[in-house]
């Protein structure tokens, strides 16, 4: 027989909901008296939970001060694991639910619930839709939610990492890695395009117009490479604002084939040739996540837009 660990240690150091809802709602409040105010609680209350997870965990998880309360490294990760656990606590509820009201015929289980879904913002305006349409027809009972996350610093990957989305589309590959711990796949890989207005005799020597999400290792080490191409004169907040410019005539730029859906008849597209740089698109999500129907559900769909547009 296995050793088992004794009954009191496990009462020591394990959370119930309640007050991990507490330890989330500190910490994106940025205090007690907020997160009181967020949970309809007292802010004593608020202060014994967090005293007791903290004893619990035998460790400090906020930094106390005159503008309210920061999580400590210990506490970021207790309240990132904290919104995950919710998230399945979440989950189990629907589809325990799903599975009573007898759930759809075939496929792993029941698919119903919030979904929520961090991506970036060409993947949630050109990719997500048409995956979405189909999603929600095979399964009614699921609900997506789609946050638009910048792929700056821990960018989607991060938004999953910390519980905040249960899978993010991605790019995948580039200057920051996937978290430890989570699951990821490829769905395409992107070419880069030199963008420039339609028609122009000499693309290459109008000014770069460029936006931070752009700076990935994807680009930058091919870029050192090419003496033709200049410093970015103009920098914008996202793709979208590039394309439009480009479209006025005011520069040209270097774009994934992802930016261009919705590229006009007044840009012109030219292939930058065999040693173009790519950028892999994909998906990350939890090892607990990727066991849900919902997220099973989800890649299939994925994958079936990723063959889709291959053919």
């Amino acid at each position: 027989m296995e050793p088992t660990e004794p009954m009191a240690d496990r009462e020591t150091t394990e959370l119930a909901p309640r007050e991990l809802r507490v330890l989330v709602a500190v910490a994106e409040t940025g205090g007690f008296s907020a997160a009181a105010g967020r949970l309809g609680l007292t802010q004593s209350a608020v202060s014994h939970s967090v005293r007791g997870s903290e004893t619990r965990l035998g460790v400090v998880l906020f930094d106390r001060g005159r503008s309210g309360a920061r999580p400590t490294p210990a506490g970021e990760r207790a309240v990132a694991h904290a919104r995950r656990i919710l998230r399945m606590y979440e989950a189990l509820a629907a589809e325990a639910r799903a599975a009573a009201a007898g759930g759809p015929p075939g496929g792993d289980g029941p698919v119903a619930g919030v979904l929520r879904i961090a991506a970036f913002r060409s993947a949630a305006l050109h990719l997500l839709p048409p995956v979405l349409t189909r999603l929600t027809a095979r399964h009614p009972g699921l609900r997506p939610e789609v946050r638009v996350v910048r792929e700056l610093r821990a960018g989607t990957a991060g938004e999953v990492a910390e519980g905040r989305a249960d899978l993010g589309i991605a790019t995948l590959g580039g200057s920051a890695e996937v978290p430890a711990g989570l699951l990821s796949g490829v769905l395409a890989e992107e070419p880069y395009a030199l963008v420039h207005p339609a028609g122009h005799p000499d693309p290459r020597a109008l000014p770069l117009l460029d936006w931070d999400e752009n700076c990935g290792s994807y680009t930058r080490a091919w870029w050192r490479e090419q003496d033709w191409i200049p410093t970015a004169t103009v920098k914008a907040e996202d793709d979208g604002m590039v394309l439009t410019m480009v479209e006025r005539g005011l520069g040209m730029a270097i774009m994934p084939a992802l930016s261009l859906a919705v590229a006009g008849d007044r840009v012109g597209v030219t292939d930058l040739g065999p040693g173009r740089p790519t950028r892999s698109v994909g998906y990350v999500t939890s090892r607990e996540q990727a066991a849900r129907p919902a997220v099973k559900a989800l890649v299939r769909e994925l994958r079936a837009e990723r063959d889709r547009l291959r053919g």
